[in-house]
C-alpha cells in the first residue's frame, strides 16, 4: 500500500512529492512497514535497519 504522505529525512518537512519542496532532497514513507508473525523475511529487515551502525547488533 502506498502513502500519499512522505517525510524529508534531511530537514524532517512532511510533503506529497517525492523531492523536498524545501531542500529538494529525496523523501521517504513515515510509516512503518506492517508486522507480521509469520514474516520470513524480518531477519533481512533487522539487518538492513542496523547496517549502519553494526555495534547495535
Amino acid at each position: 500500500m502506498k502513502h500519499r504522505i512522505r517525510i524529508c529525512r534531511l530537514c524532517k518537512q512532511y510533503t506529497l512529492k517525492d523531492k523536498c519542496p524545501v531542500c529538494k532532497s529525496e523523501t521517504n514513507d513515515p510509516h512503518p512497514p506492517k508486522f507480521s508473525l509469520d514474516d520470513k523475511y524480518i531477519r533481512y529487515r533487522i539487518m538492513d535497519a542496523y547496517a549502519d551502525n553494526p555495534e547495535k547488533v
